[in-house]
């Protein structure tokens, strides 16, 4: 057993992801006893990564409630992109932000925290090329591996990964 059994965690994801920044967060929280559902526009169905890495959906956006997960990831790449024109996606994002529910974000995974209106007064990072994108909703940018901010977990890119998945999982756990 480790130390996240029992929780609970929805993985968002749409074509064009970065390989990494999804894959190395489930396989290290189920390393870890948590319970990942990969969550997608559609349930089933086969999604592929900016470098060929396929992934699986569980289940589709509708089908979730937030409230019965613990917390949300959100890939990095080109799928935040996608991702945040969906309103059952910024309905998640949200409602795990009003329950202050962990929520991780890695490179360009900031969109979808911009389109959800969650930024506004909180300390991030991201890749640096979405830095403005970051600080013209309200954050304060910092160039750092990794940043906590309360329940928000965010992170550069995938050489980060180690440090942002062992404060990702720390605040899982409820250290």
């Amino acid at each position: 057993m480790g130390q996240l059994t029992g929780k609970k965690v929805i993985q968002i994801v749409s074509d064009d992801f970065e390989d990494l920044e999804l894959w190395y967060p489930v396989l290290r929280l189920r390393e870890e006893g948590a319970e990942v559902h990969l969550v997608g526009k559609e349930a089933n169905h086969t999604y592929v990564g900016k470098y060929g890495v396929p992934v699986v959906s569980d289940y589709h956006f509708d089908e979730i409630n937030p409230s019965n997960y613990d917390a949300i990831l959100v890939p990095g790449g080109w799928s935040p992109d996608k991702l945040r024109r969906f309103d059952s996606v910024l309905n998640m994002v949200k409602s795990m932000n009003e329950k202050k529910k962990p929520i991780g974000q890695i490179c360009h995974a900031g969109w979808v925290l911009i389109s959800a209106n969650i930024l506004h007064g909180k300390r991030v990072t991201s890749t640096p090329g979405i830095k403005d994108d970051m600080m013209n909703a309200g954050a304060t940018w910092v160039n750092e591996p990794v940043v906590v901010d309360g329940h928000l977990v965010s992170s550069r890119r995938p050489p980060d990964l180690p440090d942002y998945m062992k404060e990702f999982i720390r605040v899982l756990a409820g250290e």
